[in-house]
């Protein structure tokens, strides 16, 4: 479908958010196809990094609420919607072993802000813009926000933009966290680009496993997380990777990965 774009380019994927006229606002058919190319990414081997960004001068305004304004609104339609569509690219992203990267260019709002939260890593235009603006039109964060928020700049900061709905700009992201890099708007592409590709070049069981373990060490103690990574650790230095990158290392030259 043309509102949503994939492509895969050396080891990287690129999903695009393809309706500029409507700030990349998404329709139901869209995140259908976001998380089932996301599901895609995953089972590619081809793949080793997934980056997300938006056309235009903007990166998601969230839900058209043109689009979902004809669905069913009682209750249980309203879950359901939410349930079986929206949160399946949550669930998608949750999978996804890989690298996930935003690069965020314009406006992030309500639903479009959750989204980019779902990813790793973020990083952010100088005209980036991030806003929780559900609870300005009295709504509570339909798609995450409550759950990805405190857990990457904290529980009062988090609360503080889940209760004003206000405006961050790009240079307070940074500072709070929210992003990791702030590039001019005209350079984000391009830098973004070469960060994810940067990332497709390590090893990928390695990254794999530290994206795992780090995900698993903000649910469980010290000993279960330490026990974990010791298991991990004897899995991946039996991969011809690990051999690899150590007769690279000794040979000072570039490491060529395989993937096993």
């Amino acid at each position: 479908m043309t509102d949503l774009l994939y492509d895969v380019s050396g080891h990287v994927a690129t999903i695009t958010l393809n309706r500029p006229g409507r700030k990349n606002a998404f329709t139901l058919e869209m995140v259908d196809e976001w998380a089932a190319r996301l599901r895609e990414a995953q089972a590619d081997p081809v793949v080793r990094a997934v980056l997300l960004t938006g056309a235009g001068d903007a990166f998601c305004a969230g839900v058209d609420l043109d689009a979902f304004a004809e669905r069913e609104r009682t209750p249980l339609a309203e879950k359901r919607l939410l349930d079986e569509r929206v949160h399946q690219v949550a669930f998608a992203a949750e999978a996804l072993s890989k690298p996930y990267v935003a690069a965020v260019g314009g406006v992030a709002v309500g639903a479009g802000m959750d989204m980019s939260l779902m990813c790793d890593i973020r990083l952010a235009g100088s005209s980036a813009r991030f806003s929780e603006g559900y609870v300005r039109v009295g709504l509570v964060p339909g798609d995450g926000g409550c759950y990805y928020l405190p857990r990457i700049v904290g529980t009062a900061k988090a609360l503080d933009l889940l209760w004003t709905g206000r405006f961050v700009n790009a240079a307070e992201a940074l500072e709070m966290g929210l992003v990791s890099a702030v590039h001019a708007d005209e350079e984000l592409p391009a830098a973004a680009r070469e960060y994810v590709e940067r990332l497709a070049a390590m090893p990928p069981i390695a990254v794999s496993m530290i994206k795992r373990s780090v995900r698993d060490a903000q649910r469980h103690e010290l000993r279960a997380a330490l026990d974990l990574i010791s298991s991990h650790q004897a899995v991946v230095t039996s991969t011809d990777d690990s051999r690899e990158a150590m007769q690279a290392f000794r040979e000072k030259r570039q490491p060529v990965y395989s993937g096993r």
